[in-house]
């Protein structure tokens, strides 16, 4: 007789919004927290003592922590992401940090944009996937909004006109940031793909595939089906990827016209999602230098926006208005990279090239580099400005799967 494996034993009643069964099957409360836990207890007897741990016992410490920091949900607590917390404790006291002093100011402006681009290069360089990029750009939108509405509405500078342009771009980035984050065009290996693998003993459709071509099914299968695994066979997702797809090792799927895998929305740019990806950098982009403006000529009434960034007497005088000028720096920051981020993106549909093309342009010293680098021409898919806009607008947000015909991918 086979022996069965154990499972978890399933809740004989509902859980309810604050329970939850943890990882060892059990049931229990987010009220409980880190309570009766011996591994825990062991650890901290250990750290106590000065006695050396155990082999592990870090790593086992972590996983229960990530169990059970929980929030309550219907039908049961959901496990939260450690990466989305540091933002959320992080930007609000750094930015209140720098509110206190101008030579602070200075050191915290530096500091966080070098520890976020630290952590992108760790995480790059591991290809691993992580909330904490996207819960610093969802917090950082929802924190400036929290900061406008508190420290600079209630001067009475800014009419209802200005603060409903506000909050309507705010909202308008949120929507286009949840199109945004759908299905970017990830494809999914079909049964002729997965049949390919196996020896043949019926007739399949790329046998009849064959046959119509005039060829020798067996020697035009091998053929079709060797070409197709050098040039566009995708051995991780056992798929044949058609033109322009590519493989993100990141998301562990193949993507149609795969654009680049972003960070600060967790998810990749391809196909059916990159005008919606485009429209969330423009609408952040007119939201933020709006908001920015009204912050400045709150603050800095007698000096030019373009200069009070630069140049505000008495600032620091009150730490309301520091703090808002603190915010507005830290908001110009983030705006300059993502301008940055949205030129690239201008340049590259306008020569219809994606980013990652571009980078394997660079590679193989075909493209060209124009303008200080900001584009890269590889000249393959090009049909001058406006027909290469055209295709941009128009192309199809449908994902379209393999033929289950090999030689049609010869």
């Amino acid at each position: 007789m086979t022996k069965r494996t154990s499972r978890p034993k399933e809740p004989e009643e509902p859980l309810c919004c604050c329970e939850f069964m943890n990882n060892e099957g059990e049931r229990t409360h987010i009220a409980a927290c880190f309570c009766d836990c011996d591994l825990l207890d062991q650890v901290c007897d250990r750290w106590l003592k000065g006695e050396a741990q155990q082999e592990g016992a870090l790593s086992q410490v972590v996983a229960v922590v990530k169990d059970r920091l929980r929030v309550p949900w219907p039908y049961g607590a959901k496990q939260v992401d450690l990466s989305v917390v540091p933002p959320l404790v992080l930007l609000p006291v750094l930015l209140h940090i720098a509110a206190l002093h101008f030579l602070l100011g200075v050191v915290v402006m530096i500091a966080l944009p070098a520890l976020v681009l630290w952590y992108y290069f760790v995480t790059h360089q591991n290809k691993g996937q992580t909330l904490f990029f996207l819960s610093l750009s969802l917090f950082s939108l929802g924190y400036m909004y929290y900061l406008f509405l508190t420290e600079v509405v209630p001067h009475g500078n800014v009419g209802p006109l200005q603060l409903s342009t506000v909050t309507m771009g705010v909202a308008f980035t949120l929507f286009s940031l949840a199109f945004t984050k759908r299905d970017p065009g990830f494809l999914h290996p079909q049964p002729a793909d997965i049949q390919s693998t196996v020896p043949y003993h019926s007739n399949l459709p790329e046998l009849a595939c064959a046959h119509r071509n005039g060829t020798s099914p067996a020697g035009q299968l091998v053929v079709a089906h060797s070409k197709t695994k050098k040039s566009n066979w995708c051995q991780a997702c056992r798929i044949a990827q058609p033109p322009r797809a590519g493989h993100c090792r990141i998301c562990g799927f193949c993507v149609q016209r795969l654009d680049h895998h972003c960070v600060w929305i967790n998810s990749c740019v391809g196909q059916a999602n990159h005008r919606y990806f485009l429209l969330t950098l423009l609408l952040f982009l007119l939201t933020s230098l709006y908001g920015i403006c009204l912050v400045l000529r709150n603050i800095c009434p007698e000096q030019n926006v373009l200069f009070a960034l630069l140049y505000c007497p008495g600032v620091y005088s009150q730490y309301s208005t520091a703090l808002c000028f603190t915010c507005s720096w830290y908001c110009s920051i983030v705006t300059a990279g993502l301008l940055h981020l949205f030129v690239v993106q201008l340049f590259n549909i306008s020569h219809n090239v994606t980013e990652r093309e571009a980078r394997l342009a660079l590679r193989q010293k075909v493209g060209r580099r124009r303008l200080w680098g900001l584009i890269v021409d590889t000249g393959i898919y090009s049909h001058g400005f406006l027909s290469n806009w055209a295709e941009f607008l128009t192309m199809s947000s449908a994902v379209h799967t393999p033929s289950s015909c090999l030689t049609d991918l010869v």
